[in-house]
Formats: structure tokens, sequence, C-alpha cells
């Protein structure tokens, strides 16, 4: 019995060895193809090991940022992406607790537009390894509904930006200027200044704003121009 364990015992020590491998290559093998993550072994390149790579996801698609360590490693200003799908934060701004989330539930079309856009500022900037399965990839690396669902919503805030742009420009900004010492003003090289809506705003950021506009004084008369506060109603400039 015991020459038949001794005989045996190499056996069992390259099945051991070979595991040991397949594991290591598993987590530390140069990404020179595409892979699929989970959370958790995304998690593990958040540049605290020195062996590993640093990588980030953004709208389920992860990028190696090794070659930005200094801003995507430890103590970076950058490396509370490092690790996760963080794409929320690229717009929010809230770096902490759930604000790092790959949510963007609520957040308006010009909002997700720009997310999609800082996705491919790291497809054009770093290198592409993989899809992290969860609210963007499925299991087999394909789209979900939720993704298809940002990239259309991505589309049309570019549609209505577009939009926005040539409407607008069919009636002139004002000229602007500020300083600390002596505020800000606003003036028309033809026609006087009006605040006035920006209809398409709502739809764009869920928020209703104005913008100021240079009329000619026959046009003075259309509903929803409005005089700047202690501004004469034909003056060419205006305080603000």
């Amino acid at each position: 019995m015991a020459a038949k364990l001794i005989a045996a015992s190499p056996f069992v020590g390259i099945a051991v060895f070979v595991s040991l491998i397949a594991l290591v290559a598993f987590y530390y093998k140069p990404f020179s193809q595409q892979r699929l993550f989970t959370v958790e072994e995304l998690a593990l390149y958040n540049g605290t090991d020195q062996s590993l790579p640093i990588l980030l996801g953004i709208l389920g698609s992860v990028f190696d940022v090794t070659k930005g360590k200094s801003h995507y490693g430890e103590g970076g200003g950058y490396n509370h992406f490092s690790g996760r799908d963080a794409s929320r934060a690229f717009v929010s701004g809230n770096f902490t607790g759930d604000g790092l989330t790959d949510s963007l539930r609520d957040l308006s079309s010009t909002q997700v537009k720009s997310v999609v856009e800082w996705r491919d500022f790291y497809f054009r900037s770093y290198t592409f390894v993989g899809k992290l399965v969860g609210r963007y990839y499925d299991s087999e690396g394909n789209p979900t509904k939720y993704l298809k669902g940002v990239e259309a919503k991505a589309a049309r805030g570019a549609q209505l930006l577009e939009k926005q742009k040539n409407e607008e420009a069919k009636q002139p900004s004002c000229n602007s200027r500020w300083s600390q010492d002596e505020g800000g003003e606003v003036w028309c090289d033809e026609g006087v200044p009006r605040l006035v809506q920006r209809p398409l705003e709502i739809a764009l950021t869920g928020k209703m704003s104005k913008r100021c506009a240079c009329f000619k004084e026959d046009q003075l008369d259309q509903s929803g121009l409005e005089v700047y506060e202690g501004c004469d109603f034909l003056a060419k400039t205006c305080r603000v």
C-alpha cells in the first residue's frame, strides 16, 4: 500500500501544479484576448496589486488603463474608477458611496450622451480588454436591453442638441463678458438683448433654462421676450 502511495504521489503533485498554473494564468495573463469579467474579478484590478494591470469599466466595456497609472493607480486622482464600472460618476461628480455605480437611472439624455462619449474616449485612448457581465452585458457577452436603451437615449440627446443648435442659430446669441470688478454685461451688435426660454432644454436636461438673444425692433412684439431687470427697453447693452 505504501509503495502505491509513493508511486502515485508524483502524479498528485503534477495535478496540483497544473491547477495552480491555471489559476495564476486566469488572473495574471496578458489581455491579448477579450474576455468576460464578473464584478468580483474586475475588483482585483483596482491598482492595489502592483503585479496586475489596472482596469476600469464604463457601460460594461472594460479597458486597461495601466499606462495612466499615475492617475488610475493607488493614490491617483482617478483611482475611484479603477476595478469597477462607475459609469454614473463620469457625469455626476459623485465619487463616493452610491455615486460609484453603473446605473444611469434618472439621468437626462445629454448626461447619458456624455457617458457614451466618455466610453468612446476610452476606446480611442486605451486598450479594450473585455466586457463586464451584469447590467450592460449578459453572461455570453451580448448587449442587454439596458445598454441598447442607454445608446438610444444618447442618440436622442444628440438629435435634440443638434435641433436646439439649429433653432437657436436663427436668432443670434448676445455677446457677454464678466469681470470680478465690474460684474457681467450682455450686448448686441445688431438689435437689443432679450432673455428667451430654451424649450428643448427640458427634454435635454430635465430643467428649463433661458438664454440671451438679439432681437431687432420689429421683432420685440413676440411673446416670451424678457427685458433684463434695470435695462432700458431699447438698450443695446445690459448689466447682469
